[in-house]
């Protein structure tokens, strides 16, 4: 992990903190707090451990949401996901303190802080089994990349996206966000796009990864879809 990497992780933490804390007017907001927290803490133990056990992967997961090779339909979809992301952390700090529109239940809150390492403890189980888990659609000629389908891929053909949907839901309750909880089905929908823009990519340029979609019917939740 170079300097460069270090000082845009520090650079994105310190975004979020400005999207939660300016619209919702102040600082005086343990949720938001927690939030930060977890991601920080969480974020520093999957780096270490990739690290350690994967600096391929770290190297791929730093390299951007917009990387050589990467494919125009990816290019367009991390664009618009990553504004409507933003937006989206900027929408729940005013209904949750500005507005205070939203009136959740604290035991909403302890939920939400449950589910974030939640999920992010799934991905990092994905991380284990798949080092060709990159932030964008791109083969990875360069590394081999070929067919992952042990561990949670045995499963679901795409669980980092289940593990996402995990922590995706715990922030609006976590933040006591109705209306972002609200919103959220919509980023859902936008992940289910980029899952048939990545299965495109993987059918296109690696083998037998239509033999590993007959094998794994199930793209996201088990019995369902």
């Amino acid at each position: 992990m170079t300097p460069l990497n270090v000082a845009n992780a520090v650079l994105w933490i310190a975004l979020i903190a400005v999207l939660l804390f300016v619209p919702a007017g102040t600082a005086s907001w343990p949720q938001a707090w927690i939030y930060l927290i977890e991601f920080v803490a969480i974020g520093a133990a999957i780096t270490v451990w990739l690290a350690r056990h994967d600096p391929g992967l770290l190297r791929e997961r730093m390299g951007g949401a917009f990387q050589k090779g990467q494919s125009l339909a990816d290019r367009i979809f991390m664009s618009v996901m990553m504004l409507s992301w933003y937006g989206w952390i900027a929408l729940m700090a005013l209904d949750a303190k500005r507005w205070a529109f939203s009136h959740m239940p604290p035991a909403f809150n302890v939920l939400g802080a449950i589910l974030i390492p939640l999920g992010f403890l799934f991905v990092w189980r994905v991380f284990r089994e798949n080092s060709f888990a990159a932030p964008v659609v791109r083969i990875q000629a360069e590394r081999g990349q070929h067919v992952v389908d042990t561990g949670p891929y045995a499963i679901v053909r795409h669980p980092m996206y289940s593990g996402s949907v995990v922590y995706l839901l715990g922030t609006p309750l976590l933040l006591g966000s109705w209306i972002g909880l609200a919103v959220l089905p919509l980023i859902v929908g936008a992940l289910v796009v980029r899952i048939f823009i990545e299965e495109a990519a993987l059918r296109r340029g690696i083998p037998n990864y239509d033999a590993y979609m007959r094998r794994v019917r199930f793209r996201l939740v088990p019995g369902v879809w």
